[in-house]
């Protein structure tokens, strides 16, 4: 089996692959780079974008290291989903390069953690046609159904069960990783051991997009952190693909998703303003007809009034350097919303301040860096100053 070691924005070393391994790469990374090596025929350099994780394609295994580190990218994201601070007290996740494989580590981890006390169970509405009377009869449901014939009841009941929405999502999380391939027998034995705590409890196929969120209490809050890691799994989640000549599967994560969740989270939290206020949404307001929509991922609406908008750019810029699109793009936004200034936050290993103005119109260009390197209270600590601007910008004082 072959091996292909990559790491974020990096162009590799000659790779050798066979045509059908090339597309199906290419299918399941659409973000990466493959160039041809002059002279050398089947052979690649790969230079991955913004996309990190593994992908097992035929028996070759691909893995796309984070550029800012595992902790790093799992601090941001397990605050992104459920602004829960990541832990990594029993399993040292510093010097791990895989993904997956912290992943499962980490899972498995909080799962032993979470299921210390036993599995969570709570009361779920159950609504069943018996022979018995159980909980209240549905008498809409009875005369709709039987037409007046005595049994079987249409009852409705509350059943005290550990298959409850906590413990469907470690499992959905659980199995996503169990089915790839993973080199640590530790995490193979650690996602076996949660798989077989979590017999009695349905395997729910979430979707991206739909994974639930859970409110926790003083009830399930031993569950918070291995509920977290579950839901970042399940949102951007294990694939699958056999379209081409060669089998892809893997599990992949977007970092321009993960940085602008967490950038939306964090400074919803600085600025003190609820999710229906701050928030990615569209703007339709740049043409007199409202034919053209705009996106952009940080906008402070308040009523029908913009406060402020800005966009979460997940690229590595070390110089002064930007790039004219994302300017264009924010000017297209700040003529949408009548706000006479926006700003375009990058990642950057030192931030400064750069701010421009435009000619004819009025409008300020600001442009702002977020240093992602150090622990998660150290850049949440950056982020204030991100706020403070942010609410300059808006009159917030």
């Amino acid at each position: 089996m072959g091996e292909i070691n990559l790491t974020e924005y990096q162009k590799s070393e000659p790779y050798l692959l066979t045509t059908a391994q090339r597309d199906s790469l290419k299918e399941a990374v659409s973000d990466i780079t493959i160039e041809p090596v002059p002279g050398k025929e089947g052979e690649y350099h790969l230079t991955p974008v913004s996309t990190v994780g593994a992908v097992e394609i035929g028996d070759v295994s691909l893995f796309i290291e984070p550029k800012i580190g595992i902790s790093q990218l799992l601090s941001l994201a397990c605050y992104a989903v459920g602004k829960v601070k990541f832990q990594d007290i029993d399993v040292d996740l510093k010097k791990e390069r895989l993904l997956t494989e912290a992943l499962a580590l980490a899972l498995s981890n909080a799962a032993r953690r979470a299921f210390g006390r036993g599995l969570l169970h709570g009361y779920l509405v159950e609504e069943e046609a018996l022979q018995t009377v159980r909980g209240r009869i549905r008498f809409n449901d009875q005369i709709r159904r039987r037409f007046g014939i005595p049994l079987p009841v249409e009852v409705r009941y509350d059943e005290f069960t550990d298959d409850i929405k906590e413990n469907r999502l470690v499992k959905a999380a659980v199995a996503r990783l169990g089915g790839l391939r993973l080199r640590s027998q530790k995490a193979r034995t650690g996602l076996g051991w949660a798989w077989a705590m979590l017999d009695n409890v349905s395997l729910v196929d979430y979707r991206p997009k739909d994974v639930p969120e859970v409110k926790f209490d003083r009830l399930n809050e031993h569950y918070k952190w291995v509920v977290a890691l579950a839901r970042l799994i399940l949102r951007h989640g294990a694939f699958e693909s056999g379209r081409g000549e060669v089998r892809a599967q893997g599990f992949l994560m977007d970092m321009n998703v993960v940085f602008q969740e967490f950038l939306t989270v964090a400074l919803r939290e600085e600025l003190g303003v609820s999710e229906s206020v701050f928030k990615e949404r569209y703007i339709d307001e740049l043409d007199e007809e409202k034919r053209i929509r705009l996106k952009p991922d940080l906008v402070w609406r308040e009523g029908s009034s913009y406060r402020f908008i800005g966009d979460a750019k997940y690229k590595l810029i070390n110089d002064k350097r930007f790039p004219n699109a994302d300017m264009y793009q924010m000017l297209a936004y700040l003529t949408a919303s009548g706000l006479s200034s926006g700003m375009l936050i990058y990642v950057k290993d030192e931030a400064e301040e750069i701010s421009y103005r435009v000619r004819n119109s009025g409008k300020e260009l600001h442009v702002a860096t977020l240093d992602l390197s150090g622990s998660l209270d150290d850049i949440l600590e950056r982020v204030k100053g991100l706020g403070s601007r942010i609410k300059r910008l808006a009159g917030v004082v």
